[in-house]
This record gives C-alpha cells, structure tokens and sequence, in this order.
C-alpha cells in the first residue's frame, strides 16, 4: 500500500530480505493480517507500519490512513531528509554545471 512505488520493486525488496513482518522476513506472496507490524528498508529509511484494516480493492492516497498507521519515527525521516541533502552537495571536482548551480539556488532559495 504505497510503501514501494511498483510490485516488482516490493517483490525484489523481499527477496533481498529488506521487509519483515513481525520478526520474519517477509516472502513476496505473503497475505498480512490486521494488527502486524511491517518494517521496509526503503532506500535510506526503514519504515515501520502497522497494519489496521485491509482494503477490497486499490485505494487513493487520501484512504490510506485508514488501513495503515505510520510508525515510523521522525528521526528516520530526518536521515534520510540529510543523507539526500548530503549526496546532493557532494560533487566531483570542478567547475559546477548549469544543473549544480540551479539545485543549489534552490537548496539555499536564491531562486
């Protein structure tokens, strides 16, 4: 439920043991019952869910709290928040591209 953008990224994060449900890693075709806990390394976060109902069908966005609660804590965004801020300041060496110097303009809001 929108925790990996498509089901191939979901099923590959599984197999690489990067979802956990409870204290067992997680297989791809694995049904999840109301009341578990879900961990997922999603790139730099891992994101701690718990599962509070289960839809019939697709939902939008705006249902999602409905079906899921977010456990994650702040600190975890942060990291990720940072870490993202830090690839994008670090650079090989050099004169900055066109490209730098508009990222940069619009880290700092210069624009």
């Amino acid at each position: 439920m929108r925790v990996f953008k498509t089901r191939a990224e979901a099923t590959d994060a599984c197999r690489a043991g990067k979802v956990m449900i409870g204290a067992h890693e997680a297989k791809p075709g694995r049904d999840v019952r109301i009341g578990e806990t879900i961990e997922a390394k999603v790139g730099l976060t891992l994101r701690t869910l718990k599962v509070r109902g289960l839809p019939r069908s697709r939902v939008g966005a705006k249902l999602l709290p409905e079906f899921m609660e977010d456990l994650t804590p702040p600190a975890e965004y942060e990291r990720a928040k940072q870490a993202s801020l830090e690839h994008m300041l670090a650079r090989e060496r050099g004169r900055p591209t066109k490209k730098d110097r508009r990222d940069m303009s619009r880290l700092f809001g210069f624009e």
